[in-house]
């Protein structure tokens, strides 16, 4: 008897992937469950083109909180400490700050500077910052809030407003194009044609550009009928949000932990039983 089965989970399954930073290790967590899978990168991450901005925040350090929205946006921050030789005030406002993350991920960049969060957000999402905040007296702080491209909401630094806090946004990266338009239409094609078991989201700006393309190449019907006949996987709450706002539901998220692994341990459980469409 074979235990293929049991040892690959998602053998003959064709999983397209929009992820970018972290495309390779998704990759590579997938093919050890025998999945096929289709990269099809929807977006770049650019540091932000004018390092003004970025510098003026620094400049206002030091600061009572400091906010992460993302690690990537951590990440870069702390890339541009190190150019504008501000990399020991950065540092030292990291340690000194109450340090307040959205998830998991800024989390983990902070452990990757030997630093954890002082307050996480059970929800990672706005409103679970919102929810973690709102228990604190935050009237007088200085807040530092690292901000996402492609989120023209001010929810958040409104909130902090009310509460009294004197909050300094930035966003230190932006998004561009990664796949050529042509890519995407082809990967739409082959989802309506059924020929994809899963599409993973690991972000909503991959959602944004997936929908852009098929609005600019005259595809919005077909990525219709694409979405419909595969099954949508998303990585948390987030991303769920943006592909609910759009009409369409995520049928594959994590239960807990919104990140890679979860996702792929979702995917598993999702589709370790029925036909494939490979």
């Amino acid at each position: 008897m074979s235990d293929g089965p049991t040892n690959d989970p998602l053998s003959g399954r064709l999983i397209a992937l929009p992820e970018t930073r972290e495309l390779d290790r998704l990759v590579s967590m997938l093919e050890e469950q025998g999945a096929k899978t289709l990269r099809c990168p929807m977006v770049a991450i650019r540091d932000a083109p004018d390092p003004a901005p970025v510098r003026d925040w620094f400049l206002r350090f030091p600061v009572d909180d400091l906010v992460f929205f993302t690690g990537e946006g951590l990440r870069r921050l702390y890339g541009f400490a190190r150019r504008l030789d501000l990399e020991p005030a950065f540092l030292d406002a990291l340690r000194t700050a109450r340090k307040i993350t959205r998830g998991p991920k800024p989390e983990r960049a902070l452990r990757e500077l030997g630093l954890k969060s002082d307050l996480r957000a059970e929800e990672p999402t706005t409103d679970g910052l919102i929810a973690a905040l709102s228990a604190h007296d935050l009237r007088g702080r200085r807040v530092g809030v690292q901000l996402y491209p492609g989120n023209p909401s001010t929810k958040f630094t409104d909130f902090l407003v009310r509460a009294g806090t004197e909050p300094h946004p930035v966003v230190p990266y932006v998004y561009a194009s990664a796949a050529d338009d042509e890519r995407v239409v082809e990967l739409i094609d082959r989802m309506a044609d059924g020929g994809i078991d899963v599409i993973a989201f690991t972000s909503s700006p991959q959602v944004h550009r997936l929908f852009d393309v098929a609005k600019a190449m005259g595809q919005d019907e077909k990525l219709q009928t694409a979405l419909q006949s595969t099954a949508i996987a998303a990585v948390g709450p987030v991303v769920a949000g943006e592909l609910q706002r759009r009409g369409f539901g995520a049928t594959i998220t994590p239960e807990h932990g919104y990140f890679m692994k979860p996702l792929v341990s979702a995917i598993v459980a999702a589709l370790a039983e029925g036909p494939s469409s490979a």
